[in-house]
């Protein structure tokens, strides 16, 4: 099947053309069997493993069918495990038991070693050279560590950019930063947010912000995907108007990478760091990644240190002082876990057999597919339906595979007869479902299921509510 973005088409246009062409009905399901069917990626969904429904808690089993496999669109919070995962795990795991202590030198990972692993893929997912990227911490870890190194306040240069209700862990360090330098995070930490009535940032308001208060600002520090919109930020715009106002340019890709094009390098990017276990599938939980630019490799400023900052040739030299290596490695503190790294690289192994080429045309139009029944079944406006308003832009190149919904009945209610249905999404306060068909697993079946069983919950709602 041809994914490949039209120029200047809409993703309702060509999915237009593409049913005009087949003589298949838009909405209906033949056409989304078909989408599949022509789907390069169809392979890849064998490749997971889907909650069965009778394992779901909040399933009612009287409304599914025997044999159904939960609508899982939630990959953007967790995704799911690949089938690989647990064999990658057990080779380490056999490995300790069989070599015991010298496994930290030998095996399939060896944990003396084990941060080289899956550099290579991780560098091609985020747009940056191996050297530069390492799996290590969590994200909240990394992103404090980075902040300690790289926001350096001074009398006139003291602000922190981030965006309105970005996600409380990044509020958090954010502010705990500001106020370990002895400054109120009221003054220090300037949030950037919509226009009133509009739920996204726009960025021309964003880099507005950059040009008037630039000389103030030590460090920006945003989302490239937002977590709770679902909006992807202009990454190479910002980063290029930070560092021209003089500011640090870091990024939480944590909704991003996995999930839309991350150039970290070519957009001169100085800090990043993410999380592995939304769309790379790592784990709940799992190891995080961090990122510097190459010309911070010999930065001198002192740092949190610890036995993993060592270069690797002096690490077992046991010296007095830390050798403190340069690039990223040396803001890592301890061994990464082998049993992580194991669990990271059994998905790694997929997105580089795929490349995110592909991934992201089928994005294209999954993402697209969705939408489009979304607004024709529930959009507002001259039907008595309940109504549905997706907050997440409409343009492609501003978003990845998460669509945000707000609904006209109550949120948890709408939450709880999709869960019973076996669909799985997430609520997000204060008003927001969650909805993220991931290309690598998902199908166009799924969307068009999960579109059919909305609007029976609709239903149910609307008589609840007579």
């Amino acid at each position: 099947m041809d994914f490949v973005k039209h120029e200047g088409a809409s993703p309702q246009e060509v999915l237009e053309a593409k049913a005009a062409k087949q003589g298949l009905d838009i909405l209906g399901r033949a056409f989304a069997d078909h989408l599949d069917n022509e789907d390069p990626l169809r392979a890849m969904r064998d490749r997971f493993l889907f909650p069965s429904l009778a394992s779901l808690k909040g399933v009612d089993q009287s409304l599914t069918e025997e044999g159904e496999e939960c609508v899982y669109l939630c990959g953007n919070s967790l995704g799911l495990q690949p089938r690989e995962t647990r064999e990658r795990v057990l080779e380490v795991l056999d490995d300790w038991a069989k070599l015991g202590v010298e496994s930290h030198f030998l095996g399939s990972i060896p944990a003396a070693f084990c941060e080289t692993y899956g550099r290579e893929e991780m560098g091609r997912l985020v747009g940056a050279s191996p050297s530069q990227v390492a799996l290590m911490n969590g994200l909240t870890v990394n992103l404090h560590l980075l902040l300690l190194d790289f926001y350096k306040p001074t009398p006139t240069r003291y602000k922190i950019v981030i965006e309105g209700q970005a996600f409380p862990s990044d509020r958090y360090a954010v502010k705990s930063q500001v106020r370990l330098k002895g400054l109120d995070p009221d003054e220090a930490v300037v949030q950037v947010k919509p226009r009133p009535g509009e739920h996204t940032i726009r960025t021309e308001d964003l880099l507005q912000l950059l040009k008037e208060e630039g000389p103030s600002i030590a460090v920006v520090c945003l989302s490239g995907v937002q977590y709770y919109t679902g909006q992807k930020f202009d990454m190479a715009r910002v980063t290029a108007a930070g560092r021209e106002q003089g500011c640090v340019v870091g990024w939480d890709l944590a909704h991003a990478v996995g999930n839309v094009e991350v150039k970290l390098d070519e957009w001169g990017v100085d800090f990043a760091c993410w999380c592995t276990y939304k769309y790379l599938n790592s784990g709940p939980g799992c190891i995080a990644g961090a990122y510097i630019n190459a010309r911070h490799n010999e930065r001198a400023e002192a740092r949190l240190e610890g036995w993993w900052s060592n270069r690797r040739e002096t690490r077992f030299e046991m010296r007095e002082d830390c050798d403190r290596a340069p690039s990223i490695d040396g803001f890592s503190l301890s061994n990464p876990p082998p049993l992580l790294v194991a669990s990271v690289l059994a998905s790694l192994k997929i997105f580089d057999e795929v490349g995110m080429p592909q991934l992201l045309q089928k994005q294209y139009l999954l993402t697209g597919y969705l939408e489009l029944l979304i607004k024709h079944y529930f959009g507002r406006g001259g039907t008595e339906r309940p109504s549905v308003t997706v907050i997440t832009p409409e343009d492609p190149e501003e978003r990845g595979c998460q669509l945000s919904l707000t609904f006209s009945f109550p949120l948890n209610q709408v939450h709880q007869e999709l869960t019973k249905r076996g669909v799985m999404c997430d609520v997000r306060l204060p008003n927001v479902i969650r909805l993220a068909p991931a290309p690598l697993y998902n199908s166009f079946a799924d969307v068009h299921r999960f579109v059919s069983l909305l609007q029976h919950v609709f239903d149910i709602c609307k008589t609840e509510a007579a």
